[in-house]
């Protein structure tokens, strides 16, 4: 938990991701398209992926754990959450309010 806790204080925008999964390289797009550079966290790449997904699955209550968003320190969600921000538009405001982007 504290990890989890300790990247998402420390960047405006955290995705805990794998490397294998086409729904996180879809968010990880969306996020460059937008001009975002998050910081992503590749839990297939971690000896300790498993524990941290372990702490993803208590957070948002289901699987697949990933990916899963942090913006400024909150836990927006996987890519539901995150898709349906950007559609209705308050995405952006979110990003801008967080520091990730600026225009």
């Amino acid at each position: 938990m504290e990890m989890v806790r300790t990247l998402s204080s420390q960047h405006a925008v955290v995705i805990f991701s794998k490397t294998t999964c086409c729904m996180c390289h879809t968010i990880k797009s969306l996020f460059n398209e937008l001009g975002v550079s998050p910081m992503v966290h590749e839990l297939d790449q971690d000896p300790k992926g498993t524990e941290i997904e372990l702490v993803l699955l208590t957070l948002l209550g289901r699987r697949p754990t990933v990916p899963a968003v942090f913006i400024g320190r909150e836990l927006i969600g996987g890519p539901n959450e995150v898709m349906t921000l950007h559609l209705n538009g308050t995405l952006k405001p979110l990003l801008k309010r967080a520091g990730a982007m600026w225009l």
